[in-house]
């Protein structure tokens, strides 16, 4: 059988190929990363398991993906690095799998490599999962979203929680955006600090960045980052924010944002006028 496999960084935004496709995908495993990948049509899913961590959010993804029929499989975020999906082909490692996905053969501790050729031959096509509701909100002044895909033009300045790792690519992604303090999951972080690498470019861009504990906060969700986390790592930008290692993100992310709300208050005051 003639299925094409594509490796990939990211499955935000994956190309037309996919559908029908075997993808290696340098995602978390979590329901948003998985319904990105059964949105696209993909034969079958292999994300990474971002160190599985608060209520096994890194790996979510495959008990959806399974109710839908399409195969899924995580990778040890020991073994490879998030966000690579190269990496995570030549040096990922089976941490867990979906019902369909052992139908084909796939087993915990199998190379990524093999489970690739296995799930060619996954049942294809599977069923098309339900429009998702709402991926973006707003907690006080606050923007928190389930992906880093997600950000807009004007949250330039804003503070921002974020679903995703912080990964090489969640850095290059996101410093264009500019926001004034942003938060990710630390994925573990894993071999290398796979899952804050991102955290040094975004330093670079004169953005402050900081990494919560996966297991402290689940994965995929932005608000969680946001009410439950945990800083565990920071660039130097966000450490002269206030970022510091057991902090929680919730109280340096209201620090920030009421003093950004003061100076900006501050500076459209309308001072009355002398008579």
């Amino acid at each position: 059988m003639n299925v094409a496999v594509l490796v990939l960084d990211s499955v935000t935004k994956l190309p037309r190929e996919a559908d029908g496709a075997v993808v290696v995908g340098g995602s978390h495993g979590a329901v948003y990363a998985a319904h990105l990948s059964a949105k696209a049509g993909v034969r079958a899913a292999i994300h990474h398991d971002a160190g599985i961590g608060l209520d096994e959010a890194g790996v979510s993804g495959l008990g959806y993906a399974e109710s839908l029929g399409m195969a899924m499989v995580a990778l040890a975020t020991e073994s490879c690095r998030i966000g690579d999906g190269r990496d995570q082909y030549e040096r990922g490692l089976v941490s867990r799998v979906n019902a369909p996905a052992a139908l084909c053969g796939v087993t915990i501790g199998m190379t990524c490599r093999d489970a690739v050729e296995l799930l060619k031959a996954a049942h294809w096509p599977h069923r098309p999962p339900a429009p998702k509701g709402e991926d973006r909100h707003l907690v006080g002044d606050i923007v928190c979203v389930d992906s880093a895909s997600l950000l807009l033009p004007e949250d330039k300045d804003r503070v921002v929680a974020t679903g995703s790792h912080a990964a090489l690519n969640s850095g290059h992604a996101t410093a264009p955006a500019r926001p004034r303090l942003i938060f990710f999951n630390d994925a573990g972080p894993g071999i290398d600090d796979g899952g804050i690498l991102g955290l040094s470019v975004l330093e670079e861009a004169g953005v402050a960045g900081v990494a919560v504990a996966a297991r402290s906060a689940r994965i995929g969700d932005g608000r969680s980052t946001l009410q439950d986390g945990t800083i565990s790592a920071f660039n130097h930008t966000a450490y002269r924010l206030g970022a510091r290692a057991g902090r929680s993100a919730l109280a340096l992310a209201r620090a920030v944002a009421e003093k950004a709300g003061r100076k900006e208050r501050e500076e459209h005051r309308e001072w009355p006028s002398s008579t």
